[in-house]
């Protein structure tokens, strides 16, 4: 088992909170996580199988659920436009899920626009520093921008919306082409290296979601991570790649089965170049982020110690050892990318 104990939730650092400000991450909310939890009953919420979902529908009572609503209201205007009241009117609580599965024990909250019956989700959790790490990383260095705010312990996130890993490997890739296999064969290699880089870990599949995407004579599938808790954590280096958990088995056998070694070998450099490239396009404000993670608590000594050896023996870099911090770590990580990625671009210039 990779992973055997929970991982701890660490508070947002003063250097965290002047990132968050800096980036217009940190904005004054009018309701905490702790307000959502004096709900006054609850029933299981099944999923289209009539199986536990393992989220719970709560329920407050008349006096607390007209304040909660208009707040949940608000919180919706700042996540997803100027905050402005106009829209409060058309806008409606449908419900407030919770979740007892898991590290960050979230809410999720349906608000929907009565003017069109279009609808959306967004999250309410503890604020926890490895989950801002992860999702600013995510934001910076994926092919997807993140919305999410931070006031004091709360932390607001919108939904990611995709096929849950778990559910497509189940229902829909039995199903799939063999040319539509070997297009999420490639998407997992380059999803993969993308974890393994930025150290985002327990990518079981039913912490990313797979995206179908219609192009004008195929559908594309990209694979997105949605839970960050385990960002610079572990200090077993397997954690932080996806093909290592018994969840993603099925994509590893796709991986063997549709693409040779050569292909592998390339999409990892493709992807490679792809993240050296956005951490020059991000050096402002990734340098500012690893600022934070260098004076950061997020991991035990025991587990940076682990994990600065394990990247070494791969890389055989010898800053790695001198790592004293998760974000030491990190940054050497992306020093290292860049490095290569700078050395074959002068290589393919002159030649």
């Amino acid at each position: 088992m990779l992973i055997s104990k929970k991982k701890p939730t660490y508070p947002v650092s003063p250097f965290l909170s002047d990132f968050l400000e800096a980036y217009s991450r940190l904005l004054a909310m009018p309701i905490f996580y702790d307000d959502l939890l004096r709900f006054s009953g609850s029933v299981a919420v099944m999923n289209k199988h009539d199986q536990d979902s393992l989220w719970v529908r709560v329920f407050y009572s008349d006096s607390e659920r007209k304040e909660i609503d208009e707040q949940l209201k608000r919180v919706y205007t700042l996540l997803h436009s100027d905050g402005s009241a106009m829209t409060i009117p058309y806008l409606n609580v449908d419900c407030i899920d919770y979740c007892t599965f898991g590290n960050s024990k979230p809410f999720r909250v349906k608000i929907r626009n009565t003017l069109n019956d279009n609808f959306i989700y967004f999250y309410v959790k503890k604020a926890d520093a490895s989950r801002i790490y992860g999702l600013e990383l995510e934001h910076m260095l994926s092919p997807h921008n993140l919305n999410f705010l931070v006031y004091k312990n709360t932390l607001i996130e919108e939904h990611i919306a995709g096929i849950p890993g778990d559910e497509f490997i189940k229902d829909f890739l039995p199903k799939c082409t063999v040319a539509e296999r070997s297009q999420i064969a490639k998407s997992f290699v380059k999803f993969n290296e993308r974890c393994m880089i930025r150290l985002l870990g327990d990518m079981r599949a039913y912490n990313y979601v797979i995206i179908p995407i219609h192009d004008f004579d195929k559908v594309i599938y990209k694979i997105r991570a949605i839970d960050f808790d385990q960002q610079c954590y572990e200090g077993r280096l397997k954690v932080y790649r996806p093909q290592f958990f018994k969840e993603n088995l099925p994509m590893v056998d796709l991986v063997k089965k549709h693409l040779t070694k050569a292909s592998v070998d390339q999409y990892k450099i493709e992807e490679r170049a792809t993240i050296a490239r956005r951490i020059l396009s991000n050096e402002t404000r990734l340098t500012h982020l690893l600022k934070c993670m260098l004076n950061d608590h997020i991991s035990s000594p025991e587990k940076i110690a682990q994990l600065r050896e394990e990247v070494y023996e791969l890389t055989k870099q010898s800053s790695f050892l001198k790592s004293r911090s998760m974000g030491e770590v990190m940054r050497s990580a992306f020093h290292f990318v860049k490095r290569n990625y700078k050395n074959h671009e002068m290589l393919r210039v002159n030649r």
